[in-house]
């Protein structure tokens, strides 16, 4: 699959416009349609054996020697700005014992399209850590999709826990999905998205390029009006 690197300043500004909120649950879907972006690269995503582990920051689990463990929940800073994340009282926090915050550069990701043009259609991000180090993720992933600059909001649905933080292990995985709604004439169709890693702070590392593959491993086009996203989870969201 072709491989390339994903604009970072975009997906860190469109995050930041739209003030993501790391709250457990929250936000609602959303029309991601918007202004051309440059061409993504794409990237094939690798598996991995190991589990990766959660740990409950409830339990004092803190990030590096520290005590201190952070709300997870974004400031809404405004573009041009530049981001200003701060902790808000949603009670979830973001920590790991001396484990540090995955930024995506050690991440392999691939994207499979489930149920096409079905009730329940969705893409399954699986991010396996390439890495010889273990890593935790919070939150949920900073996505685009095709060619629009619009970052997804989290999913209004979703299960409580994105303020805890999973640990990955070397050859761990994480999931996430992105739910796909069609309920207009004004739709988007691609293969491609692109797929960042967010801090507690709201903050989002390198981002990456891939395309969707259908069950099969072939290359498959979604559809959409609307869109949203859910936490990451060591458990396969929609696993049925």
């Amino acid at each position: 699959m072709r491989t390339s690197r994903i604009r970072t300043a975009a997906l860190a500004a469109a995050t930041a416009a739209l003030g993501l909120a790391l709250t457990a649950c929250g936000g609602s879907s959303d029309d991601n349609g918007g202004g051309k972006a440059s061409d993504g690269g794409r990237s094939a995503g690798s598996s991995g054996s190991a589990e990766g582990a959660t740990v409950n920051a409830d339990k004092g689990a803190t990030v590096g020697a520290g005590k201190d463990s952070a709300s997870a929940s974004a400031s809404g800073a405004s573009a041009g700005a530049g981001k200003e994340a701060a902790a808000k009282g949603n009670g979830a926090k973001a920590s790991a014992a001396g484990v540090r915050a995955c930024d995506g550069q050690e991440m392999s990701y691939s994207v499979l399209h489930r149920f096409a043009k079905q009730r329940g259609e969705h893409l399954l991000i699986t991010a396996t850590n390439a890495d010889t180090k273990p890593c935790y993720v919070t939150s949920y992933p900073s996505v685009m999709l095709g060619d629009t600059v619009g970052v997804l909001p989290h999913s209004g649905k979703d299960t409580p826990g994105g303020g805890k933080a999973l640990v990955v292990k070397p050859g761990g995985k994480v999931y996430a999905a992105v739910n796909l709604f069609s309920d207009s004439a004004r739709t988007h169709t691609s293969s491609d998205l692109s797929i960042a890693m967010l801090d507690h702070t709201g903050d989002a590392g390198p981002g990456a390029g891939t395309e969707a593959f259908d069950a099969k491993g072939v290359p498959s086009k979604f559809t959409w009006t609307s869109a949203d996203v859910t936490n990451w989870n060591t458990a396969k969201p929609y696993d049925y």
